[in-house]
C-alpha cells in the first residue's frame, strides 16, 4: 500500500471512494432493455443491496485463505443466477498454493458436489471448476465420514483438485425437500496455517476496493444473460453449456436457462419427459434479475419428488398468476410477477430430451379445454 493510499484511508478518503464507487451499480438497474415496471426497479435495486451484502461478506469477513471458513454466497434473502431452491450452498476462500483437509458426513442430501474454483463475477477469471468431486466420488467410513484433502498435488485416497490459480470453493448440497432434511455438516482447516488473523489496514483497503467490482460485474454478467434470454420467451431451450460452467456452473448438471412473460389471464404449460435416468431435476421461477422467486412463502419450484406425473412419465407444469385447478397439480405461481426468468435442470443425466412450452389462455386452461 503506498503512503497516498495510507493518507486516504486515514484521512476518510478512501470510504468517500467506496461510497462514490458504489453509485455506479445503480446504472444496472436503469440499463437499455431492463423492465421498467416499477416491481422489477425496486427489486433491481434490493438485488444491489443483497449482492452488497454478498460481496462485504466474501472479501471482508470470510476472504482469508490462512483461516478459512465456510459460509453462503447465495441463501433465502440474496440470491446470484438464478440460485436453486433445493439447494444449500456454502463458499469458502482457499489459496491454490496451500494444502485444506474437508471433513462431514454424507448425509441424507440427494446430491452433494464440492468445487474448486478461480476467479469470480467480478470478471477476475474463469470461474469453470479447477477441481470436482461428488459425494459418490468420495470412500467413505463406516458412519458415512469422509475427509477430503483438497491442494494443486495430488494426495492418495479423496482429492479435491486445485491449481495453483485456486482461490475459492463452491459447495452445493441438493434436497428433495430442503426444509425437512438435514444439511451435511462441513468444516475446513488449512493443513498449513499461519497465525491468527489481526486485521491489517493495508490488507483492509485492498479488500474494500473489491467489493462493489463484485456488485457491477455480478449484476451486469447476468442482466446481459436476460438480453440474450429475451430472444426466445416463453421458449425453454438448452443453455450455452459452457457458458454456464464459466459462470460457476456444476459440470454434472444440464442447464435450460430462459425468459418467461405472462400476462394476468396467460399461462404458460411446460412439458417434459425426464430423462431415463437422471440423479434428479428441477424447474423454477426467477424474477428478472436472475433470483428465485421467494419460495418461503411461494410455490415456485418443483424437483423429481415433488412433481406429479402423467401416466406415461411426463411433467406437466404450469406457470400462472392464478391456481387453474386441480387438473394441474404442478401449478407454479408467478407469485406478483409477470416476467422474469426460468430454469429447467438436470443433475447426472444420461440424455436431455426436448421441452415443450406454449402459451395458453387461463380460462381455457381452467376448462381443460387443451390440445
Amino acid at each position: 500500500m503506498s503512503t497516498s493510499e495510507l493518507d486516504a484511508l486515514r484521512s476518510g478518503q478512501l470510504w468517500e471512494d467506496f461510497c462514490e464507487s458504489l453509485k455506479s451499480a445503480g446504472a444496472e438497474v436503469l440499463a437499455a432493455g431492463t423492465p421498467e415496471d416499477d416491481l422489477t426497479r425496486a427489486e433491481g435495486y434490493r438485488y444491489l443491496t443483497r449482492l452488497l451484502r454478498l460481496s462485504l461478506e466474501k472479501h471482508l469477513e470470510f476472504s482469508d485463505p490462512n483461516c478459512p471458513q465456510f459460509y453462503s454466497l447465495s441463501h433465502e434473502t440474496a440470491k446470484i443466477g438464478n440460485d436453486n431452491p433445493d439447494n444449500f450452498y456454502q463458499n469458502c476462500a482457499v489459496d491454490g498454493r496451500r494444502s485444506y483437509r474437508i471433513t462431514g458426513n454424507a448425509g441424507h442430501a440427494e446430491y452433494l458436489s464440492i468445487e474448486t474454483k478461480a476467479g469470480s463475477f467480478a470478471g477476475q477469471g474463469n470461474m469453470a471448476p479447477t477441481g470436482h468431486i461428488t459425494l459418490e466420488d468420495l470412500e467413505l467410513g463406516p458412519e458415512g465420514e469422509f475427509a477430503l484433502l483438497v491442494s494443486a498435488t495430488r494426495q492418495p485416497g479423496n482429492w479435491l483438485p486445485m491449481t495453483e490459480a485456486s482461490d475459492n470453493i463452491l459447495v452445493r448440497q441438493t434436497f428433495r425437500d430442503r426444509a425437512l432434511e438435514p444439511k451435511i455438516d462441513l468444516r475446513i482447516e488449512c493443513l498449513d496455517p499461519q497465525d491468527a488473523p489481526v486485521l491489517d489496514p493495508t490488507e483492509f483497503a485492498a479488500q474494500l476496493k473489491r467489493v462493489v467490482p463484485f456488485v457491477n460485474g455480478t449484476a451486469g454478467l447476468f442482466r446481459n444473460w436476460m438480453l440474450g434470454f429475451s430472444e426466445h420467451i416463453n421458449a425453454l431451450p438448452p443453455n450455452d453449456q459452457k457458458m454456464c460452467l464459466q459462470a460457476g456452473g456444476d459440470p454434472a448438471i444440464y442447464y435450460h436457462n430462459s425468459y418467461w412473460q405472462l400476462a394476468p389471464e396467460e399461462a404458460l404449460l411446460i412439458e417434459f419427459m425426464p430423462p431415463k435416468d437422471c440423479r434428479t431435476w428441477n424447474f423454477q421461477l426467477s424474477n428478472f434479475w436472475m433470483e428465485s422467486l421467494d419460495y418461503r412463502f411461494h410455490r415456485i419450484h418443483l424437483n423429481r419428488s415433488s412433481a406429479h406425473y402423467e401416466q406415461d412419465g411426463s411433467v406437466r407444469i404450469v406457470v400462472a398468476a392464478t391456481d387453474p385447478g386441480g387438473a394441474f397439480p404442478n401449478w407454479l405461481t408467478t407469485a406478483g410477477q409477470s416476467g422474469g426468468s426460468m430454469l429447467l435442470r438436470y443433475v447426472e443425466a444420461s440424455d436431455f430430451p426436448p421441452v415443450k412450452t406454449r402459451v395458453i389462455a387461463l380460462q381455457q386452461l381452467a376448462s381443460g379445454r387443451i390440445h
